[in-house]
């Protein structure tokens, strides 16, 4: 198990993608930094803003194009089976591939999010208990994507992956929306159709709360955790219906 997760860290690290995604991340913090001088607007809502979705956006894309070659690469390239020829059982092989993608997703937000804090904290604007919800939610968002993108991995080719995945990511922050619309329709069956249908999907609207940063303050410590818990049972279910799937996969030499 040792030997898979220092493969995954490895191969986690090697990728060039991730040095990308790093140079656009520094490009775009220079624009911040300049963006800041010439606004005319508040610049602590144009900082704030600005970094919240700049870490999401940045990791999402990572996540989802590095995230979805870790299942596709070990079969393309048929190691898939020299590691199953060890004593190592199928879950095992996937929750480690999981858990320490997940510990490099958690040591980029970190580091990142104390950079951001940092400059928060230079600008004088306050840090807000509102703005650190939004920076444990972001994390918690890129975990649900990563086992969806996991889950879609074992039955899916890699661009399918990705594409379903963002799709889902998208409908998950406009539910309201699809409710609102359904309520216009004044026909029970619709509605409780997309009611129901939004429990198959991350409860990202409820995760999404950088968009109201500046107009609630009233979030209690228990909208933190309800959704924290909710967040980790759904990827938990999700993570558990990839296990089922690939313990069930044949690969063929």
């Amino acid at each position: 198990m040792l030997n898979i997760a220092t493969n995954t860290f490895k191969e986690i690290v090697r990728n060039k993608f991730l040095y990308l995604i790093l140079f656009f991340a520094f490009v775009f913090i220079v624009f911040s930094i300049l963006l800041w001088k010439l606004t005319i607007w508040d610049d602590s809502k144009v900082i704030v803003d600005f970094w919240l979705s700049m870490i999401e956006i940045f990791w999402l894309v990572w996540v989802l194009f590095v995230g979805s070659q870790l299942l596709f690469k070990e079969v393309e390239w048929k190691t898939i089976f020299l590691i199953l020829s060890k004593p190592i059982q199928r879950y095992e092989f996937i929750l480690w591939k999981f858990f320490w993608f997940s510990a490099t997703i958690f040591l980029i937000i970190l580091l990142q999010s104390i950079l951001f804090l940092l400059v928060l904290f230079f600008k004088d604007i306050e840090i807000s208990k509102l703005i650190l919800f939004s920076l444990v939610f972001t994390f918690l968002k890129l975990e649900i994507i990563l086992s969806l993108v996991f889950f879609f991995s074992t039955f899916m080719w890699n661009m399918l992956t990705i594409l379903v995945s963002l799709m889902i990511y998208f409908l998950s922050h406009s539910f309201t929306i699809l409710i609102d619309i359904a309520y216009r329709t004044w026909n029970s069956a619709v509605i409780y159709l997309a009611k129901g249908t939004q429990l198959l999907f991350p409860p990202f609207e409820a995760l999404n709360i950088k968009d109201v940063i500046w107009s609630f303050k009233n979030f209690e410590i228990s909208y933190l955790l309800l959704n924290t818990t909710y967040s980790i049972v759904y990827l938990s279910i999700i993570l558990f219906f990839t296990i089922l799937i690939f313990n069930k996969k044949k690969f063929e030499n």
